[in-house]
């Protein structure tokens, strides 16, 4: 056996052998063809990553035909990455292997995921990379015939590169200072605002401020793939968070300085339940543009509503990213004073964080969060654990038979769960949760192409659970307040949607940030301070305190006051809406700053706050 397999081994030897000397001898022999295809593999691999997006020739030649600036500037930035990778590994199959493995990648993740949720991959997506197995299963992954074309037609110029084989003869000296050069300028265009505006501006590349999902996706239509890709990396790098200029320790007094409105508890404190729904929405306001049978979908929501209060709140996101409204929910602070990051929680200091169950629990109460998905998604469970949560519970941790219903775990379950904790906890209970059951996809139902239908038979599945929670809740001899919010409109794909039927374009898509509310209790409320107007989801944490008289201190009552000059601060939703610089500094304070403001981390909490502030 040791034999067979050693004769195995030398053949195999001499066969690279003898190919490496056929390519080495092709190296001088071709040299006209090692020129073509060295000198055009930027052109190439940039019009197939194109290509790839457009789905069809012809749609990518009208393309070239209509922005050709834009595709010289993605050949330069190609070119530039290129030489510096030819000039770095001297031979050129390494740089063809490694651009067009990067390239196709991309451009593959860019086409599955607008097909999947109608948004176009940015930057900063790629903090998601290590989540990728939680991606595979909202994503809808489609292996076309062209895909498959378009891709062997890659491999095929690697192919011809790898056995033609172009190299350079210049020593690693003569080498090393021009590909730093090469690589440093393509950097520089996307790193540096000095360089890359003009260099956008000389080649047209569409530099408008796309302050909302679909403006964002009409600046794609302008760019294409990689210039959008480019582009709005370089804005986002820009558009880093700093410290606003006047925060200090004087500014945030002054801000404090309000009259605090005496309030306390009376007799019980409640348990104060908020629900954050999956993509829950309410699509009956579009009843009349478009041919939906909404049938009973709705009602159990109405059920509920009609037993305690029914409001309307400004949510910052649409489609996806739901853990911007998370975090306006566990912070009462608006994302827009962030700057909008698609993912806030990873901008926190690792140190105890003033958030709302901080709050509660100095008030006495247990605190839980509950979430029925992977607790590394988002970084939930290590970042989640600086919340001043007693209990996270992500799917593994479940103490009730877990359920799913479609691709996720079933609401029910969930309701189930909080129902226990209820049950078991002696103090009262503040818990947030955020739901999965009816995250996308939608292709499972009667008719799998049926987005809408299939979606809307989800939502009246996981209302009519909610309604059995309520009563349920209703039955227990505990006082309870019930707070439920979808935390955004539905991702559907990215062509011929309901969104596409409705006509929402950049300028008129304010109504998908709009989201109904529901309060309810089993207890006695005065729900006549609630607001007639619609207001920003941070602002529904101190809404739930103020009706249950829960104590404030100078920070809940700054921010409640806001509330009455500046009842909406998102720019997704508007963004005319100007900057209001109180908001921005105390929001920077709590979040990025030494929380000068006065805070609810409890007391034995206060040093490892400390000590995270002095690392």
């Amino acid at each position: 056996m040791k034999e067979k397999l050693l004769k195995f081994a030398n053949k195999a030897v001499d066969s690279v052998k003898r190919l490496n000397n056929k390519r080495n001898e092709n190296t001088e022999r071709f040299k006209m063809t090692n020129i073509l295809l060295t000198v055009l593999f930027p052109v190439f691999i940039v019009c197939m990553a194109e290509i790839n997006q457009h789905k069809y020739l012809s749609k990518f030649v009208i393309f070239c035909a209509e922005r050709p600036t834009v595709m010289l500037f993605n050949i330069f930035m190609a070119s530039l990455i290129f030489a510096g990778l030819l000039l770095l590994f001297k031979k050129a199959w390494i740089a063809v292997l490694i651009q067009s493995f990067g390239y196709m990648a991309l451009s593959i993740t860019e086409l599955f995921k607008f097909g999947t949720n109608g948004n176009h991959l940015i930057m900063t997506d790629m903090k998601l990379v290590r989540s990728v197995k939680s991606l595979t299963s909202f994503a809808y992954i489609k292996i076309t015939p062209m895909l498959i074309t378009y891709v062997a037609i890659v491999v095929l110029y690697f192919a011809a590169v790898f056995w033609f084989n172009p190299k350079l003869k210049m020593s690693i000296l003569k080498r090393i200072a021009p590909a730093i050069a090469c690589l440093a300028g393509c950097l520089s265009v996307i790193l540096i605002p000095a360089v890359s505006k003009p260099v956008y501006s000389f080649f047209d590349v569409d530099q408008s401020v796309a302050d909302n999902a679909f403006k964002l996706n009409e600046k794609f239509e302008n760019n294409s793939f990689l210039a959008f890709f480019c582009q709005t990396a370089s804005e986002n790098l820009a558009n880093k968070l700093q410290a606003p200029e006047n925060y200090n320790d004087n500014t945030v007094s002054t801000i404090m300085n309000v009259e605090v409105e005496e309030k306390a508890f009376k007799d019980t404190k409640p348990n104060v339940i908020m629900i954050m729904s999956e993509a829950f929405a309410d699509f009956r306001k579009f009843e009349d543009q478009i041919d939906v049978d909404f049938a009973n979908t709705y009602d159990s929501f109405d059920n509920v509503a009609a037993q305690g209060y029914k409001g309307t709140a400004i949510v910052p996101t649409y489609a996806s990213w739901t853990v911007r409204t998370e975090f306006e929910l566990n912070f009462g602070l608006p994302v827009k004073s962030l700057n909008d990051p698609n993912m806030p929680q990873r901008m926190l200091l690792d140190r105890a964080q003033p958030t709302i169950a901080s709050y509660y629990k100095d008030w006495g109460y247990s605190t839980a969060y509950v979430h029925p998905f992977m607790g590394s998604f988002y970084s939930r469970r290590r970042v989640y654990s600086n919340f001043s949560f007693d209990k996270l519970i992500f799917d593994e941790d479940f103490t009730v038979p877990v359920n799913y219903y479609g691709t996720y775990i079933e609401d029910k379950t969930v309701f189930n769960q909080i129902e226990k904790l209820i049950s078991e906890t002696d103090d009262p209970l503040f818990l947030h949760t955020t739901t999965m059951q009816n995250h996308q996809p939608y292709d499972q139902g009667l008719n799998p192409d049926d987005e809408i239908g299939n979606y809307l038979q989800w939502i009246e599945h996981s209302l009519n659970d909610f309604e059995t929670f309520i009563d349920n809740v209703n039955k227990l001899d505990e006082p309870t307040v019930v707070l439920m919010i979808g935390d955004h409109y539905p991702s559907l794909k990215g062509e011929n949607s309901i969104y596409d039927q409705l006509g929402i374009n950049g300028d008129n898509c304010s109504v998908l940030y709009e989201q109904p509310y529901v309060v309810w209790s089993n207890c006695e409320l005065d729900y006549s301070s609630m607001p007639e107007q619609v207001v920003s989801t941070f602002y529904l944490p101190y809404l739930i305190m103020d009706l249950i008289d829960a104590p404030r201190d100078t920070f809940i009552q700054a921010m409640t006051d806001k509330m009455e000059t500046v009842p909406v601060y998102s720019t997704n939703y508007n963004s005319a809406i100007p900057d209001d610089n109180e908001l921005d500094v105390l929001t920077y304070d709590r979040i990025l700053g030494d929380i000068i403001s006065s805070n609810a981390i409890p007391d034995e909490l206060y040093e490892t706050a400390e000590e995270a502030e002095e690392e």
